[in-house]
């Protein structure tokens, strides 16, 4: 399994794999890998011929003064269960490699935006959704 940490990097990897027609399965996670991370892991495993897993801690998903820092982190573990698993890249990001300056695009998500954490934690589905289009951009 290949650790990439810069955006840079994991977009000319994922470029070089689809010009060589390769199928890329891709897991994005925030970490701390549970069963529902393995399983999604495991069908991308079973679909595609290379798996990609991403772990980022977005901090658009957090309000002020909300639980960001507490956010549970444990790379070694979530690294070892990456690598047990199959996935054949890591990519995990620094906040300033993904978040590098003042956001250039950023998504709105207007629909259901009252439901689960965004009951609490206003803006919380549109960090998810910028982050996520983020990510998609880099390796898809």
């Amino acid at each position: 399994m290949k650790v990439i940490t810069t955006a840079k990097e994991m977009n000319e990897t994922t470029q070089q794999l689809k010009v060589s027609g390769i199928t890329i399965g891709y897991v994005p996670t925030m970490g701390f890998l549970h069963e529902g991370h393995l399983s999604l892991i495991n069908k991308a495993r079973a679909d595609n011929e290379i798996v990609i897993l991403s772990i980022f801690v977005n901090p658009l998903q957090f309000g002020p003064n909300e639980d960001f820092d507490r956010y549970p982190r444990d790379i070694e573990r979530d690294e070892k269960l990456a690598k047990e698993n199959g996935v054949d890249y890591l990519f995990y990001p620094s906040q300033d490699e993904m978040y590098d300056g003042e956001a250039s695009i950023k998504v709105k998500v207007v629909n259901r935006v009252d439901v689960l954490c965004g009951k609490q934690r206003e803006g919380h589905f549109d960090g998810v959704a910028t982050v996520l289009m983020k990510l998609f951009t880099i390796i898809l």
